[in-house]
This record gives structure tokens, sequence and C-alpha cells, in this order.
């Protein structure tokens, strides 16, 4: 048998693997362009172990062991695309071009405890913006709580000395929180507006 034929058709092997690799999107058929870019090189060491007539028919052992690797390679790359894919519900290759987990995905700390996520100490929170003045010189703007409701509605705002009063500091933006007792003020909501 000439060496030709066997040349040619590894060739047109590795040319579709490589065509399969740059012109796919799908992780799937991606990996099996590699396997046909694999086969077309062990065609091509068969080939020319039988053309050079070797007496210890290295190309046919190392097939054998590109065989094997290639065997456990898709068994690893199968379970890397299943595991992508339970995460991102893809497995186009243009959707994943990050290695991070998608927002709201729980790590795996988080995933394994049976109790469910641990709350974030106190101390490791961001904590709210204060109301110092910037570097320009001028005062930041009023968020809201009982300073908003004191301009708005032209009266008092609740004193939160006052007994009866129910006072809330440090909501999650920042703002206090003045509640009515049994004095019967009108409070400030969470967004600073009135509550009736």
């Amino acid at each position: 048998m000439h060496i030709v034929y066997p040349a040619v058709v590894s060739a047109l092997l590795f040319s579709i693997g490589v065509y399969g690799v740059l012109a796919r999107r799908n992780t799937i058929l991606v990996l099996m362009s590699v396997e046909l870019m694999l086969n077309a090189v062990n065609l091509n060491l068969v080939a020319f172990d039988v053309w050079l007539r070797d007496r210890l028919h290295g190309g046919q052992v190392l097939t054998l062991f590109v065989i094997v690797i290639a065997a456990a390679e898709v068994g690893i790359g199968l379970a890397i695309v299943l595991a992508v894919y339970r995460t991102r519900r893809t497995v186009d290759l243009d959707s994943l071009t990050t290695l991070t987990d998608p927002p709201g995905y729980p790590t795996t700390e988080e995933a394994d405890d049976p109790q469910g996520p641990t709350p974030t100490p106190q101390a490791a929170r961001k904590p709210p913006p204060t109301d110092a003045p910037s570097q320009t010189g001028q005062a930041p703007p009023q968020r809201g709580g009982s300073e908003a409701l004191t301009e708005r509605d032209g009266g008092d705002a609740p004193n939160p000395g006052d007994p009866g009063e129910a006072t809330i500091q440090g909501g999650a933006d920042g703002t206090t929180i003045h509640g009515g007792g049994a004095t019967g003020t009108r409070g400030a909501s969470r967004s600073g507006r009135p509550t009736p």
C-alpha cells in the first residue's frame, strides 16, 4: 500500500477537525472535533509504522496509548461540560467567557451546609454612608428620614428622645426610621416618605 492514501485521508480528517473547532460554538461538538483530530494523528502513526516496516511497531503502540488518553480526555471533558451546563444552563462557548458563578448562585460552602448560608457578621458588613461633607466642600444631599419629613410637612419631626418613640438607625440604605408611639406622632418610612 502506498503512503499517500492514508496520509490524504488523515489530512482530510484533521482538516475537518480543525474546521469543527474553529467554526462550532457548541462545547460538545468542539470536543468531537478534537477527537477527530486525534484520530487523524492515530491513522498517520499506524500508516507510517506499516510503511517503514518497524520491527518494534512503535507507531501502533503509541496509537494505543493515544486512544486510552483520548478516552480519559472525553470522560473528563464531558464531566466538565455537564457541570458547566448545570450552573449556566448553556454549553455555548460564546456565553462562557468568565469562570465566575452567575449572580445569586450559592458557593460550595453554602451549598454543602445543611443549615443554609451563615449570616454575615455586623463588623464585616459595609458601613452606611456618612453625612460628612465631600471633598468639594459641599454637603451631601439628604437621604430622607426625619429631616425630609420636617421640610415637606412643615411640622416638627418626631423626637427620638421622647418616651414612647421607637427609633431604628442604620437601615439598609443608612436612613433613620422614627415610629410613632403613644403620642401618635407621624413617623417616616424607610424611603423617607411620611406614613399615616
